[in-house]
């Protein structure tokens, strides 16, 4: 069996930066244990499957260790391979996941996603979060699936250098770094951890920005904010809050088309 494969480097507009993502698509579903098995291959953060459906596609995300259940960058990079690639032309694009519904449209920024915003309730910081990060967060909040740590600026994010083994003892996906940018273009900054994932650290991550939308847009008192995830390859979104959800824009741009040769029988 032949898969075309597609990496693409999301929030983005040039190469080696972003994220990198693989998408795949399929005329059906294959093994759940193969699709991990191809994760796995690829190495990247993310592998993206995506299969016909009546009024869009079925979209499902793994990383080299799991299925997870929101991927920003990895349906960011599914929808620019369906226009660039596959001769996909309407307005939007609607995926079916895990988390429901997410839709997809080009804008003369990028590619807009609509995604369910993230709920926080503040927490106390867990030890472990303390000793991983080396440092004691202003602020921490729990949100669906992470952890929210608030940092008082750009350089307290950009000098971590976490122990990875403590943050594998936080249960849920992992943790995600933020503070304001007071001397620099965007409104915040973030990093991203995920060890339990298989991500020691995430490049650029979309569904991080359901959980730091609400808390920028209350801190900040505004709806429309520009952030930078300052990773070694680095990626900038743009977030507009609406009510329950949020609104993620961004650039992507294609690296490789490659053909996977899978015997999966064996």
């Amino acid at each position: 069996m032949e898969l075309t494969i597609y990496q693409v480097d999301a929030f983005t507009d040039h190469l080696f930066s972003g994220n990198p993502a693989a998408i795949c698509m399929l005329q059906e579903w294959l093994p759940d244990a193969l699709l991990l098995n191809i994760a796995q291959e690829n190495n990247l953060s993310e592998t993206a499957y995506i299969v016909p459906e009546s009024d869009g596609y079925r979209l499902r995300w793994f990383t080299p260790t799991t299925e997870v259940t929101l991927c920003g960058h990895a349906t960011l990079a599914a929808a620019h391979v369906l226009y660039n690639h596959l001769g996909y032309e309407a307005d939007k694009v609607i995926f079916h996941t895990l988390s429901g519904a997410l839709t997809v449209k080009r804008t003369p920024d990028g590619y807009m996603m609509n995604f369910p915003t993230d709920t926080l309730r503040q927490v106390s910081a867990p030890l472990a979060l303390i000793v991983a990060l080396g440092i004691t967060p202003s602020k921490v909040f729990l949100g669906r699936e992470d952890y929210l740590a608030v940092l008082e600026n750009r350089p307290q994010v950009a000098g971590l250098h976490p122990d990875f083994a403590a943050l594998r003892r936080l249960q849920g996906r992992g943790v995600i770094v933020t503070a304001p940018c007071d001397d620099c273009s965007a409104d915040f900054v973030s990093r991203c951890f995920y060890p339990n994932a298989g991500i020691d650290e995430d490049p650029v991550t979309g569904s991080a920005h359901t959980t730091m939308a609400p808390y920028w847009a209350d801190r900040l008192g505004k709806t429309e904010l520009f952030a930078r995830q300052i990773s070694r390859r680095g990626g900038t979104v743009k977030c507009k809050l609406l009510d329950d959800r949020v609104e993620l824009i961004g650039q992507a741009i294609t690296y490789m088309t490659g053909t996977a040769h899978i015997d999966w029988g064996n």
